[in-house]
């Protein structure tokens, strides 16, 4: 099969390196790709972003199956614009990636479905935010509705601080994607993440992991697009697992069919354990990042098969291996992250990662000059993942490769996976 993969973060170069290894794929192109991913396949400068390039693009190659890696273009409706032009592609269709793309149209598919979530109120002027949020005591949840890159999110100790936050975010803070909030009762409990593969009709497991959102350790500092994470996700027991597919990830398929929008893709499942059982956090359409990094370097089943299968509608019909061991993936990042950071600073030291078996190193924003130095370009840049047969020694090659890494711009948080 010739694949064709949009994006270039770190999730994109998981996928890619799992692709690329596929015993079905016999060509991959990724656009953009990033210079980590060009010893994986061809890269080709279209912007994940540019759905007008990205459809030209697949009418010039005719790939046999197009992998969508990042949630915007999915949101956009890239997916639907790519099967009316004859391609397949693998990923939801723009009105069913509104799971991911509007908060509010999540909880009421929750709602109408049945599956357990907290409280919420749906809010566009900071008057009935104030209401929601003196209803709640003062703390609560502040979400931004649309996409805003997994920092539209705040959770308030006081009043005070939860009518700032919606009052940043109705102003603007993460543009159009605040202009609608939701005020959400606190639940508490473990997190957890899990995902499933959905055809439409049927699911399938695809692995759990737990992310560590906050910038800083003891899970403090600002939101982040995550700090990193580790698979399985230690709380998520067998029981639980088959809770969530039972009372969650099942009955949205069947919701969303029954409605005319049927789910095809990846689904991922933002949870919070509480006492009373797992409840929904948020939805999205397509894999973490940095959850991808430890979900598909314990897969032993062929991914694109996988994938082939959900846009075939038989899903039930397979299953998937997993191996034993656990994974751990700390990311580092950029000085300043998730607020400013420099661009550009030099990043040594990688090449010392070689050959190890216990560690793989993904690249969510380098670029490489012609004399092959490597040079930081996102907020998030490296996300080291250890491999190993408990989370103690997953963690240590983890962090023990990160040590190898000569980066003084950069930083990491020294918790991940500890607790």
């Amino acid at each position: 099969m010739k694949c064709l993969l949009i994006g270039s973060g770190g999730r994109e170069h998981a996928l890619a390196w799992s692709i690329a290894g596929s015993a079905l794929t016999d060509e991959l192109i990724i656009a953009p790709g990033s210079a980590a991913m060009a010893s994986l396949g061809t890269c080709v400068d279209v912007a994940a972003d540019d759905l007008d390039g990205l459809l030209a693009l697949a009418d010039r190659i005719q790939p046999d199956l197009v992998v969508v890696g990042p949630e915007a273009p999915l949101v956009a409706g890239l997916v639907d614009r790519l099967e009316a032009a004859g391609h397949a592609a693998f990923g939801p269709s723009m009105t069913a990636a509104q799971l991911e793309g509007s908060k509010a149209f999540a909880r009421l598919a929750c709602d109408r479905h049945g599956i357990p979530q907290p409280g919420f109120t749906v809010c566009d002027s900071l008057e009935t935010a104030t209401v929601a949020i003196a209803a709640l005591g003062g703390a609560c949840v502040i979400k931004a509705d649309g996409l805003a890159a997994g920092k539209g999110v705040v959770v308030a100790d006081s009043e005070d601080e939860a009518v700032q936050a919606a009052g940043e975010m109705l102003d603007g803070r993460f543009g159009d994607a605040g202009r609608t909030l939701l005020v959400e009762e606190r639940i508490n409990g473990p997190e957890a993440s899990l995902f499933a593969l959905v055809d439409g009709e049927h699911a399938l497991f695809m692995g759990s992991a737990q992310d560590h959102k906050r910038a800083y350790d003891g899970d403090e500092g600002p939101n982040t697009g995550g700090m990193g994470a580790i698979s399985p996700a230690p709380r998520l027991t067998a029981e639980l697992q088959q809770q969530v597919m039972d009372e969650i990830v099942l009955p949205l398929a069947k919701g969303m069919a029954d409605e005319g929008t049927p789910y095809r893709g990846i689904l991922y499942v933002g949870l919070m354990l509480t006492e009373t059982g797992p409840q929904v956090i948020e939805f999205n359409c397509r894999l973490g990042d940095p959850e991808a990094q430890v979900i598909l370097p314990r897969l032993r089943s062929d991914l694109v098969a996988a994938m082939q299968a959900t846009l075939d509608g038989t899903l039930g019909h397979l299953s998937l291996r997993w191996d034993d061991a656990t994974a751990v993936t700390v990311v580092m990042a950029a000085k300043g992250y998730p607020g400013a950071y420099e661009k550009g600073s030099v990043i040594d030291g990688t090449h010392n990662l070689d050959g190890r078996d216990d560690v793989i190193l993904f690249h969510a924003g380098t670029s490489v000059d012609p004399d092959g130095t490597l040079r930081a370009t996102g907020g998030r840049v490296l996300a080291v993942t250890g491999i190993g047969a408990d989370r103690e020694l997953a963690r240590s090659a983890a962090y023990d490769a990160i040590s190898t890494i000569d980066w003084p711009e950069g930083f990491c948080r020294s918790d991940i996976a500890a607790r």
